[in-house]
């Protein structure tokens, strides 16, 4: 984080403040300009079953240039002043790399390959 930026949404080098929670997450798509989807997990007991059940938060972030985090980082997110309709948190700064991300990420595109094999199968065998 040594390099200027010229943004001014940069909580670093620009004049935006900063205000509530702060969250730890991982980066996992990257696809808008200066725009990144960050997620975590987290656990919600339910009384009934008595036991947990897996949950996770996912938040679109803004991404200054001097931070550029990529797919599979984990940064560190504050909350500010909302910066478009959907766009309501910050990058600090980057922890580190999610380990396995990549293989995590290559094991759901193959999962999700087989499902679409499988159910054209189906569709092939309820023609005939």
């Amino acid at each position: 984080m040594t390099e200027k930026c010229n943004d001014k949404n940069c909580p670093n080098h620009g004049s935006l403040s900063l205000r509530g929670r702060t969250f730890t997450g991982i980066v996992v798509a990257e696809k808008m300009q200066k725009t990144v989807v960050v997620e975590w997990g987290w656990l919600k007991y339910v009384t009934k079953f008595e036991r947990y059940e897996k949950k996770k938060t996912t938040l679109k972030v803004h991404n200054p240039d001097c931070v550029a985090a990529k797919k599979g980082d984990v940064v560190k997110i504050s909350e500010c002043r909302p910066l478009s309709k959907t766009k309501h948190f910050v990058i600090l700064e980057k922890i580190g790399k999610e380990r396995l991300f990549a293989e995590k990420e290559g094991l759901m595109a193959e999962a999700k390959v087989k499902k679409k094999k499988k159910d054209e199968a189906k569709e092939v065998e309820e023609e005939k």
